[in-house]
């Protein structure tokens, strides 16, 4: 029973975590149309950065913003130098963001060293939590927390707000958006800041569990790529739903079937592949 319950409270813990990484990705890739490769790189990038400023005893969470924010600065600057260029062109973007991932790859390797950098969770949340009788790493449950709570947030600035009827607007037709005056070249530089933002603060969020370490992005980047292949690209909702799911199959699967972990990871998405391509909640691009 405590295998089960563990286990389970471990696959909600990862399912959050896995959202954090997958959103970001699912916004560029849904909205912009862009296979930004590169998102693991700024996953790993944020994990650094937040590992270097919490180890000059800044606060977590302060570590966590400012790091989200430099590394959505860098996003921008990739999507207004590079890929801005590339627009229509996939197969130069998806060479120019992988190019882009092993150039981050290095740097942090040349930056940091091999050496993985723990990241430690706020004093605070470090005490275990009692369910049913199981101690339970509390922190594991405020990445959950943290995940649902920026799920809401996304819903509502993509759904609720004038910017987010704006960036819907250019998408679906950016010669009209331009016709009636929004600036789509800024909206989409501003979503490509939010996915890379997301990418930063899930790092330094993940920190504590994963740690900061040398070919964490490439760790990482194929669970976001199942993810929303699994949700369906450009769904929020499918993200969401899709990183539980994985987060479930990978946790069990690894404990289960250790020999073969990848098979049964990877396994859901072929199916879905072949019985509905675009994914549980997705659609077909234009």
């Amino acid at each position: 029973m405590q295998f089960w319950i563990v286990q389970s409270l471990n696959s909600l813990a990862m399912g959050g975590l896995l959202f954090l990484l997958s959103a970001g990705f699912s916004l560029i890739f849904g909205l912009l149309r862009i296979p930004n490769l590169a998102h693991g790189g700024l996953f790993m990038l944020g994990a650094y950065l937040g590992a270097t400023l919490l180890g000059g005893q800044m606060n977590f969470w302060l570590a966590a913003l400012l790091s989200g924010v430099a590394v959505g600065l860098l996003g921008v600057v990739l999507e207004a130098v590079l890929l801005r260029r590339l627009a229509g062109n996939e197969q130069g973007q998806v060479l120019v963001t992988l190019g882009v991932s092993f150039i981050i790859a290095d740097l942090c390797l040349m930056a940091f060293g091999g050496d993985p950098m723990p990241l430690g969770a706020p004093r605070s949340l470090r005490p275990p939590v009692f369910i049913g009788g199981f101690a339970f790493p509390g922190y594991r449950l405020v990445v959950l927390g943290c995940a649902l709570a920026v799920a809401v947030l996304l819903w509502l600035l993509l759904e609720r707000t004038r910017l987010g009827a704006m960036i819907r607007a250019g998408v679906d037709d950016r010669e009209m958006a331009r016709g009636v005056g929004i600036k789509v070249s800024r909206l989409f530089s501003a979503v490509f800041f939010l996915g890379a933002f997301l990418a930063g603060l899930g790092g330094v969020i993940g920190g504590p569990i994963l740690s900061a370490y040398p070919g964490l992005d490439a760790d990482m980047l194929p669970l976001a790529l199942v993810v929303v292949i699994l949700g369906g690209v450009g769904s929020l909702p499918g993200a969401l739903v899709g990183s539980f799911i994985i987060g479930a199959i990978y946790n069990f699967g690894s404990a289960l079937f250790p020999d073969f972990a990848y098979v049964v990871l990877f396994l859901p998405m072929v199916l879905v592949l072949v019985i509905k391509p675009t994914g549980l909640f997705g659609r077909v691009l234009r």
